[in-house]
């Protein structure tokens, strides 16, 4: 790992336990190395520091090119090495470049709703998460973030917010070297969200809140 990272890394730490109440779960199922994929619900601009924080491997995060302009996470996103995307098309050169992280054993880490959620419930996944998991054959590692929407609000007020934290157990998906169907691959996205719905409190479980996985484990079915 190089070391502006340790120190990036040192530094978030450091601030995060000081502007807020962090509470982690699951933890130990965060895999010894990579490749993995990490995917990540997207409530604020916080949860790519957040999640750099708790891994325990360098992450290569996906993030919009819009937010490249912004002054402080633009310039942080840059020197740890994110691959910026092109929102609303099939950005190929971005799409490849993660594809390499993975075949060379790194992390990535993608919040798959592609954008902010304005309620702070789950919006409808994008399918890009589930193709590199399946091209790369890597597991997944869903990992849920509640509280963030709220940091500025709180800490305008002088109050830390309470953020949660919680690490799901990885899964695979089936490897594949064709070219999937979209009809397969829009079910295979919506199981790594319902995945992460799993482990979100109710109120944030948003379009996946029906999803059968998810009603399954409310009436306590294996």
């Amino acid at each position: 790992m190089p070391i502006f990272y340790r120190l990036v890394r040192f530094i978030l730490k450091v601030l995060i336990r000081l502007l807020a109440r962090l509470e982690v779960t699951g933890q130990e199922n965060l895999p010894d190395r990579g490749p993995y994929v990490a995917v990540v619900n997207h409530l604020s601009i916080f949860e790519p520091p957040v999640v750099m924080t708790l891994l325990p491997h360098r992450a290569t995060v996906l993030a919009a090119i819009e937010h490249r302009r912004d002054f402080f996470f633009g310039w942080l996103l840059d020197r740890v090495g994110a691959i910026w995307v092109r929102r609303g098309e099939a950005d190929l050169p971005a799409l490849r470049q993660a594809l390499q992280v993975l075949h060379q054993g790194g992390v990535l880490g993608i919040a798959p709703e592609g954008t902010r959620s304005r309620t702070g419930a789950l919006q409808e996944g994008k399918p890009g998460a589930a193709l590199l998991a399946i091209k790369a054959d890597a597991p997944i590692v869903p990992i849920a973030v509640m509280g963030t929407e709220q940091v500025l609000a709180r800490l305008r007020r002088l109050r830390r917010p309470h953020v949660r934290v919680v690490i799901g157990p990885p899964f695979r998906l089936p490897a594949a070297k064709k070219r999937l169907p979209s009809r397969e691959l829009r079910a295979y996205t919506d199981l790594i969200m319902a995945r992460l719905a799993l482990l979100l409190d109710p109120p944030y479980r948003g379009v996946y809140a029906q999803h059968p996985l998810v009603q399954g484990a409310d009436r306590g079915e294996a």
